[in-house]
């Protein structure tokens, strides 16, 4: 029997509104991990439902050759698994590492939701159930539609008030129902990132510009809407709302003054995309440590906040790497103890990075220790992506 689980799950919940570009981004994150020229040295990505990975690929196929975007899906709320497989399972590093697969579950709430109202008491439910099935979730990203902030240039403030006072509106619609018994919620998204989509209309932007324009326009709004997150959660100071911002583009459009549809998609020009593993994974297991040294955090909060962050931490340390292995070789992977056993290797984990960081991925990619190496590689990739200012990551 293996001492540890084989599969780590996170949750990444993706709203936006519909036509902001969740059902491209999502064939644009999968669908080149599946051409014959991508390699990775590190792990494999695949999709858990066959259907699923064939309909996203398909997407990414009708963009790369024929210029031809994703049909929209309206109504439709969707899960997509993805597992990111590790390399190396027989090998010694990869008997004794703790999982070999990292699944990923993005949940894709449906933009209609936030824009109308049920049109039944069936879709009112279905509404309820699907929010409470992304819960689990840690990260959530919300996005900002390019091309909307395009068509009110001058007049940002319209669209990002109503984009996130609609959001907000429905939030409220639901918690009665989100709720029930409860008097908050335990279990729900902490992070809750802003999410520039479609950058490639905005050639001369970094995240700064996004952060500026945002803050500039809609401070009052995204502070409206933190509130009632916050309404929603027990430890509601536990709660980031727009303190992270990134940016995505799925692809770069070229347009026809005379015509709706693209004329060419390049798919090679992607940003942000190789950000979003890295952003589910570490994430919160950064914040998790964050918020612990500064506020006192019920043991039954700690217990979802970036579940499974020991196990992480422990394998993103390797245990020997920084003098925690008599530790590691002590937390249990669940239970009430494992939080306050393995704080010392949270800590450390989360707080790595500079050339300690280079040098354990390197390291581990020299031992054949994949696990280790993706988890580094994950922070490496978060670092540079603040370096690159396609990201932004909150400093509490």
């Amino acid at each position: 029997m293996p001492k540890y689980p084989r599969i780590r799950e996170q949750h990444i919940a993706v709203f936006g509104e519909s036509g902001s570009g969740k059902t491209v981004l999502v064939s644009s994150f999968f669908g080149p991990t599946q051409e014959g020229s991508y390699s990775n040295d590190l792990w494999d990505l695949v999709a858990d439902d066959t259907g699923q990975g064939n309909r996203l690929s398909q997407n990414y196929l009708g963009m790369r050759d024929r210029a031809t975007a994703p049909m929209p899906t309206r109504f439709a709320a969707t899960t997509y698994y993805f597992s990111v497989k590790l390399k190396g399972g027989d090998n010694p590093a990869g008997k004794r590492r703790p999982f070999d697969a990292l699944r990923i579950a993005w949940h894709d709430y449906p933009g209609e939701w936030f824009e109308e109202s049920p049109s039944s008491e069936e879709e009112a439910h279905r509404r309820v159930d699907t929010f409470r099935s992304l819960l689990r979730s840690d990260v959530a990203l919300f996005l900002v539609d390019g091309q909307k902030l395009l068509d009110y240039k001058g007049e940002e403030e319209r669209y990002l008030k109503s984009l996130l006072t609609n959001f907000r509106q429905s939030l409220l619609r639901l918690r009665e129902d989100l709720l029930a018994d409860e008097d908050r919620l335990v279990e729900f998204p902490r992070i809750w990132v802003l999410a520039l989509s479609k950058t490639d209309l905005f050639p001369d932007w970094d995240i700064y510009s996004f952060r500026d324009l945002v803050i500039g326009k809609a401070a009052e709004h995204i502070e409206a809407l933190r509130a009632t997150l916050q309404d929603l959660v027990d430890t509601p100071e536990a709660l980031s709302v727009g303190e992270d911002l990134m940016l995505l583009s799925s692809a770069k459009f070229e347009l026809s003054s005379s015509a709706p549809e693209p004329v060419e998609i390049d798919v090679t020009q992607r940003v942000g995309l190789d950000l979003i593993l890295p952003v589910a994974s570490m994430l919160p297991l950064e914040r998790r440590v964050q918020w612990n040294e500064r506020m006192e955090i019920p043991r039954k909060v700690l217990e979802t906040l970036a579940d499974g962050a020991e196990t992480l931490a422990v394998a993103l340390t390797a245990g020997k790497s920084i003098g925690v292995d008599k530790l590691v070789a002590r937390i249990p992977v669940v239970g009430p103890l494992a939080s306050r056993a393995a704080l010392p290797a949270l800590i450390a984990s989360a707080k790595m990075g500079g050339m300690q960081l280079k040098q354990m991925n390197a390291q581990a990619r020299e031992n054949h220790d994949y696990l280790t190496a993706t988890l580094t590689q994950f922070k490496l990739d978060l670092d540079q992506g603040a370096l690159d200012k396609l990201l932004i990551r909150s400093p509490k």
